[in-house]
């Protein structure tokens, strides 16, 4: 697989994220600015790493 090295890559980006979403989400009051930006970001991750699966 040639993508393999950057599909892990996005694949360990995107498990941070949802680290990341879960810790601001349990704040007692949580940055919707900040929530917004890590869901936004987490979903170009997701899509980019659908484009690499069926590039393969």
């Amino acid at each position: 697989m040639i993508h393999a090295p950057r599909l892990n890559a996005l694949e360990t980006r995107h498990a941070n994220l949802e680290q990341r979403i879960a810790q601001e989400g349990a704040r007692p009051r949580p940055d919707d600015g900040a929530l917004a930006r890590l869901k936004r970001e987490k979903l170009q991750l997701k899509e980019e790493m659908e484009r690499l699966r069926r590039a393969n």
